[in-house]
């Protein structure tokens, strides 16, 4: 499929999980209706982004992949005939969690999942109390419109994760997100500076690897606690990139949204044959980046 028309459902979310899930469907089903065959979801799009805190009453919102969530998106994908990419809060065994992606083919089959790899620990993103590191490595999931190479998230921020998904022959770039500002920010210009590196950093990956990128992002302020002493302002801004990092389409900063965007896959040769990273690359002389640091 050279010509692939995806769809984004940018929400905000309740601690309703029922109400979630409808929201969620009705966003599938409305970009299947407006054509699209790949259909991407926020991260973690069932509940409340509950890792504003360290609760351990937190856990018991995780789940099992096959599970509850998997099995209604399952049926979706199947009757729309589109491919899902969601993710979900992973209860891996007792007292083992992840924060994962899993592809739902169009048939309604697990096409395989990817476990986020880079955990962040900041004030309001407490992910380390939740989710152990991925171990899944950086695979893409062969599907029936690709190749997907999904990430989760923080992993957005680095340029190995997405080069490695590339080499390992990725067609498209997707990260499902939940990123914001803390409510009490001052949403100035260095909030503007936040946004635009996010924005900025994810299209050097299409630029560097020649691959369109896929990011879905929620929206809303969402209380860590009853008392709102604390929130996170969820910044939107879902978006689409081509093989040369142009914007095909973005969303608002503020609005439930369902984006349509149209790839062309073929695009990918093309790029790669101008501007050819691949081949040029030393790696020979790229040793170091197995240290975490050179002293």
């Amino acid at each position: 499929m050279n010509d692939l028309t995806v769809g984004l459902v940018q929400q905000s979310c309740t601690d309703n999980y029922a109400d979630n899930i409808a929201k969620t469907i009705t966003g599938i089903k409305d970009a299947a209706k407006k054509g699209a065959k790949l259909i991407l979801l926020q991260e973690l799009h069932t509940n409340l982004y509950f890792c504003q805190t360290e609760n351990h009453d937190n856990f018991d919102l995780a789940e099992t992949i096959p599970g509850n969530t998997t099995n209604i998106l399952s049926k979706v994908a199947k009757e729309l005939e589109v491919v899902i990419v969601a993710s979900l809060f992973e209860k891996r065994a007792r007292g083992l969690y992840h924060n994962t992606a899993v592809v739902i083919e169009k048939t309604g089959e697990i096409a395989g999942t990817y476990r986020k790899m880079h955990i962040p620990d900041d004030p309001g993103f407490y992910e380390k109390f939740y989710f152990a590191p991925g171990d899944l490595g950086f695979t893409p999931i062969k599907t029936s419109v690709g190749n997907l190479g999904v990430l989760v998230c923080w992993d957005q921020w680095f340029p190995e994760a997405a080069r490695l998904m590339a080499l390992n022959g990725a067609d498209i770039l997707l990260y499902p997100t939940a990123i914001g500002w803390g409510a009490s920010e001052t949403c100035d210009a260095e909030c503007k500076r936040q946004r635009e590196a996010w924005i900025t950093i994810q299209r050097s990956h299409a630029v560097a690897n020649g691959l369109p990128v896929v990011v879905c992002n929620r929206v809303g302020t969402e209380f860590a606690e009853k008392n709102k002493k604390n929130a996170i302002n969820f910044w939107g801004s879902s978006f689409v990139a081509g093989s040369q990092g142009e914007i095909i389409n973005s969303a608002s900063k503020d609005k439930n949204e369902i984006l349509i965007a149209h790839i062309n896959k073929k695009r990918i040769e093309e790029v790669r044959r101008g501007w050819p990273f691949l081949r040029d690359r030393r790696v020979d002389a790229y040793k170091d980046l197995l240290k975490l640091y050179k002293d």
